[in-house]
């Protein structure tokens, strides 16, 4: 069993957990959807650049339609994600919107690709989703804003579209080339916040930093590494392997920035790396080696 792909996703997740950390480092001024916009940016023209300097772009038969659903989804998940942190609190808000990215993946792929979920996945994801629940138990209170669970759940529909879309585009052009087109395209979406929201915060040396922190690591390599594994795993799965990113936030916020989780919390750690174990490294079934191919799907259609 090739486990290149499964640690790939897992690093790239583990990267996106530092984002929280990183941002706790800028001035409260500076709106995370500034954030947003500029880590998108950032990582998505490096990773072009990068592509296009090793000649790695080949628009000859590049999938535009699944790129700019990519791209819309990957542009709306940001008002989501945050406005949903923002109406409920960062526990309700990223557990609930990462959380449920994976059991709408699992849906899409079932309803639409008409590949039913492995006893393996739904197993993992089971345990993933309820380490999450039990990492809300923080020993903070927790306040639910109906309209802010709804944004937090629209949110992980918005990521599970991009990582089904994402897999389309990932059968056309190679992982640096897809995530560098989608991400400059969701930056250009999402470039009319660099004008309403204030950049004076990001103008220190600290406040620099961080954002080619985020946009280097927590975007461009963390992006590259999560659609390297993309490539060979099904949407699904790399959807559910993603919540390494709240596990990732959750033990740097206890040895970083000072936070104090309880016993409730602790087991939620525990059952979101017995899930990532499972999903990981447990005996794969006959259907999951039959990973849907999008371009080896349309070449036999054509032939």
């Amino acid at each position: 069993m090739n486990l290149l792909p499964f640690i790939s996703v897992l690093i790239g997740a583990i990267l996106w957990g530092t984002t929280g950390t990183a941002q706790s480092y800028l001035p409260e001024s500076v709106h995370p959807l500034t954030v947003g916009a500029l880590r998108l940016a950032g990582g998505g023209l490096i990773l072009l650049f990068f592509a296009i300097a090793m000649r790695r772009v080949n628009f000859g038969e590049w999938p535009w339609r699944a790129t700019l659903v990519a791209a819309v989804a990957m542009a709306l998940f940001q008002p989501f994600f945050f406005g949903s942190v923002r109406l409920t609190g960062v526990a309700v808000g990223t557990v609930t919107g990462i959380g449920s990215a994976p059991v709408f993946a699992g849906l899409i792929e079932w309803i639409i690709l008409r590949r039913r979920p492995s006893r393996r996945w739904v197993m993992a994801t089971v345990l993933a989703v309820a380490g999450c629940a039990l990492l809300l138990l923080t020993g903070d209170d927790v306040s639910v804003n109906p309209s802010g669970v709804l944004l937090a759940l629209g949110a992980g529909l918005t990521f599970a579209v991009y990582s089904m879309t994402s897999k389309i585009v990932l059968e056309f052009a190679n992982p640096a080339a897809a995530v560098g087109v989608v991400f400059t395209i969701s930056a250009l979406l999402l470039s009319p916040f660099l004008f309403i929201y204030p950049l004076d915060g990001l103008r220190s040396q600290e406040g620099i930093s961080v954002i080619v922190y985020i946009a280097v690591a927590a975007t461009a390599v963390a992006y590259l590494l999560y659609s390297s594994g993309l490539k060979e795993l099904p949407a699904a799965t790399a959807v559910t392997l993603a919540l390494a990113e709240p596990l990732t936030a959750a033990i740097l916020g206890v040895a970083i920035v000072g936070e104090e989780l309880n016993f409730f919390a602790w087991m939620g750690v525990g059952l979101l790396l017995a899930g990532l174990i499972v999903l990981t490294f447990g005996k794969r079934g006959t259907d999951e080696e039959r990973t849907p191919y999008f371009r080896k799907q349309i070449r036999e259609e054509k032939e």
